[in-house]
């Protein structure tokens, strides 16, 4: 049965839904249908051959590479985070917690310059590395680096809300009955962070994806070593291969478009009443 409330929000003007389309078309609609318009102008055989280039093929195995062993790591870390920080008093537990969220507020090239000055050959902790033959940063361990330092509050920001509200009754009932912690992580909450993980480790996936800023500082951009697909497409565009970096940024904006359409689904399925 339609309630008053429903019936008037069906029946309601257009007028904010043209509106939102009108401010959406030249700020996302528009962009995103440019990037396949200048990738497909010399037809189906170009943009193939643009996407068969070494360079092009190697940049997106490393950035999916990059993507896929991210995701690991946050999935680890951020899930173990998570839990320190939802189930431990301790003192400076809440400036923690602002600390561990700041590369979302932080530019992505001030954490490339701030893993520089660590890791680096002159950094703070590099600079007693590199006399050994130790360097990690401009290699894909740099990369990783940055990557899971700009991913991470993406996974705690998934985890940490199911912690919060997770019922600890679930946690007593288990050490009632002689668990141990180790065993009531495992078999208790684990399973209740089942969605959340998923979700964090797909948001850890795309955001490793796209990253540039650190990446750039932190892997020097080498050809066929270090070089992600968005520092490609950033290298084509300057080196004027129009098409080639359009190709890329394609596949990309598709990858992406996948991956965030299968996200939302997956929320929708475990969302009650979800439409």
């Amino acid at each position: 049965m339609t309630t008053p409330a429903v019936r008037r929000r069906v029946g309601a003007s257009p007028l904010p839904i043209f509106l939102v389309l009108g401010i959406l078309l030249p700020l996302l609609f528009l962009p995103l249908a440019a990037v396949f318009v200048f990738a497909s102008r010399g037809g189906w055989a170009a943009f193939t051959q643009s996407l068969s280039q070494p360079d092009a093929l190697f940049a997106l195995r490393f950035s999916l590479m990059m993507g896929f062993a991210t995701a690991a790591v946050n999935s680890v870390i951020g899930t173990f985070t998570a839990y320190v920080l939802s189930k431990y008093r301790f003192p400076g537990r809440d400036a923690l917690s602002i600390v561990v969220n700041l590369p979302v507020a932080l530019p992505t090239v001030v954490i490339g310059t701030s893993l520089l000055l660590l890791w680096g050959p002159i950094g703070l902790l590099g600079q007693f590395l590199d006399p050994l033959g130790i360097q990690p940063m401009f290699t894909a361990v740099g990369v990783l680096l940055a990557h899971v330092l700009v991913t991470f509050p993406y996974m705690l920001g998934a985890v940490r809300p199911v912690l919060d509200q997770l019922e600890v009754t679930y946690e007593e009932a288990a050490y009632t009955i002689g668990a141990s912690r180790w065993q009531t992580f495992w078999h208790v909450i684990l399973p209740a962070l089942r969605n959340g993980i998923f979700t964090g480790t797909l948001l850890s996936f795309a955001h490793s994806l796209g990253e540039f800023g650190a990446t750039v500082l932190v892997s020097g951009n080498l050809r066929l070593r270090t070089q992600t697909a968005p520092l490609y497409v950033f290298a084509q565009f300057e080196a004027g291969n129009i098409e080639g970096a359009n190709a890329v940024a394609a596949v990309l904006a598709v990858i992406s478009f996948v991956l965030f359409l299968f996200l939302q689904s997956f929320t929708r399925r475990r969302t009650p009443g979800g439409a």
